[in-house]
């Protein structure tokens, strides 16, 4: 038999008082109720583990659940990484209320092996056995449990207890543990301290391995710690996940107060998440639609939050036994991946409602119409490789992603996203600085026509400005991305389309600025005024002055020097100060020729050859020094050398 039935987590379930903690023990000698205040009881309060051993010695974890409806949060916590449930129902008692809660989570969470067991078939006649056969099997028809295996047991005279091991066996046989997909996560069940060993944490592996001395995320909170020790089934070994009971021994975590909730993850999965899209079943014992922005209580993984549930779907809600694509908008951050499973109750935690899949972990703020956003939901629901990742892309709010951001949230292999990505009909690799990112031809294109739009109503809108700033039309864009990121985007989309970028400004290929009609009028005017004063120009509010423009006509004499400098009228030396461009170029002249046959000049020595103020001459040194005429050495100026050619 493969030794991978050790990454196999068997669970229990069923009502209160139904035999699911003395049938772990009729199996395994091995009694999961730990706490005092249980034992003092005679019920299950908390989770309790245990294992069970195989044929060939290797071990299956065992989670044993509460079965009373108080502790329903305790059960939904063990629930999510069960991957063979033994469900008990008592020969006396039959189906009771939450034996058809249990069954309803179990059927959420996508539950798929299971052994239904007949508990205390001792009290019971063979009748009565078989009512107890027909209330299961109608009990979990249209369930991801329907069909399976039914077997009687005791575990007071041990009727029974060799068929269900066989079966547990035959069933865990060949069995594979769920795909090791995407990066290592453990949901906390327990943290506690142990004397001499410092905070020891439990849970159920998911995703790749955990190894002895790597680091780990905490999140929501994002905190660091490492691991100092794993055990496996009360064993210590050097690596562990893929579906196995785990207990990390950790450093750095004392001061945390780790609790049931909080998930350890490899450092690429850096955050949790307050909205993801999801496919959301409701169960018939909602007994009513769920309506959207309905507030309902969330468990996913081991924690628990209130979130908001809003219905994508045009008619606003999904009735009981109806499937629908919803957003979960919850109050405090949660860790989910695509693919993992959820259970929504009600907000008083009286009644499971449904509960369903996480499409896209990363959810946007949907606005109406809303058909591409559910057709990409719909993509990513029925699809695999690069259908899968073009439609996880194009729901981003980001308009690119890197290969390992995607292949985290995804929650794949990193080598399989890194496959789809090269499929260059789909998908743009974008170089941002060292690291590389991936969009969608679609989303490429959109941006495109975007940029083109957005300059041509600028243009037309502002013909006398020399274009839009990268900033102002970065913040215009339809999606998320970052200053750095954009500047190799507008690079790119200049190769590909008419646009142009001259530093921090973005124009059409085709547009010139050409003052034309009062622009003309006011252009020569400033030319004027400005050659007249020669290297002692007005400032800008002199010059409004000077030409008598009332003050409200600033921003538009702002505007047509802009434009003249375009042109190469005028220079601009610094902030709403302009030189005309023959005093510019006769100011450059006397600098280079004297600095041509001296080592440096002074500010005092630049103003006596300008015949100058001090105030201009030092505002023309800096402009020189900005456009890479001269170098600053403390109170001085050099002549700055050409580079060597290489």
């Amino acid at each position: 038999m493969a030794s991978t039935v050790t990454h196999a987590i068997i669970g229990t379930a069923g009502h209160i008082d139904h035999g699911k903690t003395a049938l772990i023990k009729a199996l395994t000698g091995l009694d999961t109720d730990r706490l005092k205040e249980e034992k003092e009881r005679g019920i299950s309060i908390d989770l309790g583990f245990a294992y069970f051993t195989l044929p060939d010695a290797t071990r299956a974890g065992i989670v044993d659940v509460p079965g009373h409806e108080r502790f329903i949060r305790n059960m939904l916590a063990g629930a999510h990484g069960i991957d063979l449930v033994l469900f008990t129902i008592a020969a006396d008692d039959g189906v009771m209320p939450q034996t058809e809660e249990h069954l309803d989570i179990l059927h959420l969470l996508g539950t798929r092996r299971g052994i239904f067991v007949i508990t205390k078939s001792d009290l019971a006649d063979a009748a009565r056995i078989r009512d107890v056969r027909d209330e299961i099997e109608l009990l979990a028809d249209g369930t991801t449990l329907a069909g399976a295996p039914v077997i009687e047991v005791s575990s007071v005279n041990g009727l029974g207890l060799d068929t269900l091991r066989a079966e547990i066996v035959r069933q865990l046989d060949g069995f594979q543990a769920r795909r090791a997909t995407g990066v290592f996560r453990l949901p906390l069940d327990r943290a506690f301290v142990i004397k001499g060993h410092g905070i020891v944490v439990t849970g159920t592996a998911m995703g790749a391995e955990v190894r002895v001395g790597q680091k780990l995320s905490v999140l929501p909170s994002n905190n660091e710690v490492r691991v100092r020790s794993i055990q496996v089934h009360s064993d210590s070994v050097e690596s562990a996940g893929l579906c196995q009971r785990v207990a990390l021994n950790l450093t750095g975590a004392e001061k945390l107060e780790l609790a049931r909730g909080d998930v350890l993850a490899d450092e690429r999965l850096d955050s949790g998440t307050a909205r993801f899209d999801a496919w959301l079943e409701i169960r018939p014992a909602a007994k009513r639609a769920l309506k959207s922005n309905t507030r309902v209580r969330l468990f996913v993984g081991t924690a628990e939050t209130i979130a908001r549930a809003i219905v994508l779907d045009d008619a606003s809600a999904i009735a009981p036994k109806a499937s629908g694509f919803a957003q979960l908008v919850t109050e405090d951050p949660v860790v989910a991946l695509s693919g993992d499973r959820f259970v929504i109750r009600d907000e008083t935690n009286s009644r499971t409602l449904g509960g369903g899949v996480v499409l896209n972990p990363l959810g946007r703020r949907v606005r109406k119409p809303i058909e591409s956003y559910r057709a990409n939901l719909r993509m990513l629901r029925d699809s695999s490789g690069a259908d899968a990742l073009e439609a996880f892309i194009n729901l981003q709010e980001s308009f690119a992603l890197g290969p390992t951001k995607i292949a985290t949230l995804m929650n794949i292999p990193d080598a399989e996203a890194e496959a789809a990505l090269r499929e260059a009909k789909r998908f743009i690799k974008l170089s941002i600085g060292d690291e590389e990112a991936f969009t969608t031809r679609t989303r490429w294109e959109t941006l495109k026509r975007f940029v083109l739009d957005a300059l041509e109503k600028h243009h037309k809108a502002e013909p006398l400005s020399p274009g839009l700033e990268m900033e102002a039309l970065r913040t215009r864009l339809p999606y998320e991305i970052g200053a750095r990121a954009f500047r190799p985007i507008v690079d790119r989309l200049s190769h590909e389309s008419e646009i142009v970028r001259e530093e921090s400004v973005v124009r059409m290929k085709s547009h010139r600025v050409q003052l034309g009609g009062d622009a003309e009028t006011l252009g020569a005017k400033i030319e004027a005024a400005l050659t007249s004063a020669h290297f002692q120009p007005p400032e800008l509010k002199q010059l409004a002055e000077a030409l008598k423009l009332p003050a409200n006509q600033l921003p538009h004499l702002r505007t047509v020097l802009l434009a003249m400098e375009r042109q190469d009228r005028v220079v601009k030396i610094a902030t709403d100060l302009y030189f005309s461009r023959a005093a510019a170029d006769t100011a450059k002249d006397r600098l280079v020729k004297y600095l041509e046959t001296h080592p440096e000049i002074t500010a005092a020595t630049f103003r006596d050859l300008l015949g100058a103020s001090r105030k201009f001459a030092i505002a023309l040194l800096d402009h020189f020094d900005h456009v890479g005429v001269t170098t600053r050495v403390g109170d001085t100026r050099r002549l700055r050398l050409p580079k060597p050619s290489p």
